[in-house]
């Protein structure tokens, strides 16, 4: 299914790139363009996203601050996400 018509992208390009570590529509976005036009695909993307594993998420929901989960982040994928704006 197509969940961004404005660069044809699909839910499974955004579960792939879920899988290989990004956690926000803002990382989706940096790799895929998805919801950088019109935006309507957003929520759509956050929903697929849901509460997946997180290595950022989970170091600062113990804590771990804005700089260990910048560490925690994978190579490739870039943007911080809400995440990171709110432990700043």
């Amino acid at each position: 299914m197509y969940v961004c018509s404005c660069f044809g992208v699909t839910d499974k390009q955004v579960e792939e790139h879920a899988a290989a570590g990004a956690c926000t529509p803002r990382q989706i976005a940096s790799v895929t363009k998805a919801g950088t036009d019109c935006g309507s695909c957003v929520r759509t993307i956050q929903g697929l996203l849901g509460r997946r594993a997180c290595p950022r998420r989970e170091v600062l929901e113990k804590g771990g601050g804005a700089a260990a989960a910048l560490a925690a982040v994978p190579a490739g994928i870039t943007g911080p996400g809400p995440e990171l704006a709110e432990a700043a």
